[in-house]
Formats: C-alpha cells, structure tokens, sequence
C-alpha cells in the first residue's frame, strides 16, 4: 500500500476492504458499554424487539466500518480525516454477518485556501456477507496534496 496524496486521486476510483465476522459476545460488549439498549445487549428482550432478534449498534457497524477502511488499500495521506458526512442504516447488522466495505471516490474539490489540501467524497457501502448494505457513508475527508503544488 502507498500513502495517496489528493492529487494521486480521482473521481471514479474503487476500494474494497478486507472483511470481519461479527460476533454475539462482541455485539453485546460494544453494546454493553456504548449503546446497551435491550435488543443489543440481551438475546430473549431481542427477540421480542422490532429487530426480532440481537442486532450491532448502528455505531457498532460504524466503527467495524472505519477500522476496514483504515486498514484498507486506500492510505490517505494524514490519515482520514473527516469534515462531515452523511450515515444511513438500510439493514441491521447481526452476529454472524461478514462485513466488507465498498468505497468509490465520488467528488474531488480542491481548497482555495489554504491551497494545499482538498476535499475528497467518499461514498462507502458496507455490506454483509450476502451483499446487503448494512451501512451507507458518504464522508467528505480532508486530504493533503503533495508539498510543492501551487494553486
């Protein structure tokens, strides 16, 4: 993997993650600590939730989703850093499920000023082993060009 600067980059480009396989007991200890709602934390009040049955937190998937991107081929130049974004959760996250995340650069814009960096739009589908998104991210990152450009 190379570190990618802003300019090494352009719309239309594809990412895929390597995977993780979501576990009941690593559901119920994220749950537990961040989101300890009952269909999250407690199998039997799961399966008389709306969910029928334990699902990961929406922020769960969240984070299995930045660590894959982060460890992905996509190595932003000072990391990935974030300006915003929009998160949606089309289907529930479960144990068992395969995670992998799809990303594709949708928009480049670059930075009047300072000019030596831009905005990159990064549209991420996470999707389980069926091929199901279970988390849609559109996040706008900060991203350095190489030292040397000029406006």
């Amino acid at each position: 993997m190379t570190t990618a600067y802003l300019d090494d980059l352009h719309v239309g480009q594809q990412f895929v993650s390597g995977s993780h396989t979501v576990t009941e007991a690593e559901i119920i200890r994220f749950a537990r600590e961040f989101d300890p709602q009952p269909f999250h934390v407690d199998v039997r009040a799961a399966a008389d939730s709306f969910f029928q049955g334990l699902v990961a937190s929406g922020w769960h998937t969240g984070a299995i989703t930045m660590r894959l991107l982060v460890q992905g081929e996509l190595q932003l130049a000072g990391g990935m850093i974030g300006g915003g974004g929009e998160l949606t959760w089309p289907l529930a996250t479960r144990p068992g499920d395969t995670l992998q995340v799809y990303s594709e650069i949708t928009d480049i814009r670059l930075s009047r000023s300072p000019p030596d960096r831009g905005t990159v739009t990064l549209r991420s589908e996470t999707r389980n082993q069926h091929g199901e998104a279970v988390q849609i991210l559109s996040a706008r990152l900060v991203v350095p060009r190489r030292s040397g450009v000029s406006s």
